[in-house]
C-alpha cells in the first residue's frame, strides 16, 4: 500500500469495477479501494450503474485503511455538500387525555389469557366513555 494515502485524505481516483455492494476505485498504479454503496452519495443509491460508470474519474475521501487485511474504505459522499433538507411542518396531534384504567381486584392481575379478560375490558371502556 501506497504510504501516502492516510485516512481523511481527499484523493482523485478511476472507478475499476463495480459491483452490487459498491465501485472500487483506482487511487494509484498499485492501490485501489472500495466505496461502499452506502457512500457513492447522499440518498439512497438503488443501483450504482445509475451513479457511475467504470472509467469515471471520481473524487473521494479515505475513511479506513486496513494494512493487514489491504483493504481502503473510500467515500465519494463525503466530499460532496449534503443537500438542504426541506423544512416539513410539524402536524398537530390530536391530545386526548389519557385513559386511567383502573382494576378492580388486584389479584386477577397478570397472566390471566385475553379471553378471561375481555368482557372485563369491554366494560371498563364502557365505564369510562358514560
Amino acid at each position: 500500500m501506497s504510504e501516502k494515502i492516510e485516512v481523511g485524505s481527499v484523493l482523485t481516483g478511476k472507478v475499476t469495477g463495480i459491483q452490487p455492494y459498491g465501485a472500487f476505485v483506482a487511487l494509484d498504479e498499485n492501490t485501489q479501494g472500495l466505496v461502499h454503496i452506502s457512500e457513492i452519495t447522499h440518498g439512497f443509491v438503488k443501483d450504482i450503474n445509475e451513479q457511475l460508470s467504470v472509467g469515471d474519474e471520481v473524487k473521494v475521501k479515505v475513511l479506513s485503511i486496513d494494512e493487514a487485511a489491504g483493504k481502503i474504505g473510500l467515500s465519494i459522499r463525503a466530499t460532496e455538500e449534503a443537500p438542504e433538507q426541506p423544512q416539513r411542518a410539524k402536524k398537530p396531534r390530536n391530545k386526548r387525555p389519557a385513559a386511567v384504567v383502573q382494576y378492580q381486584d388486584d389479584s386477577a392481575q397478570g397472566f390471566n389469557t385475553l379471553k378471561d379478560k375481555l368482557q372485563d375490558w369491554i366494560n371498563q371502556s364502557d365505564m369510562a366513555k358514560k
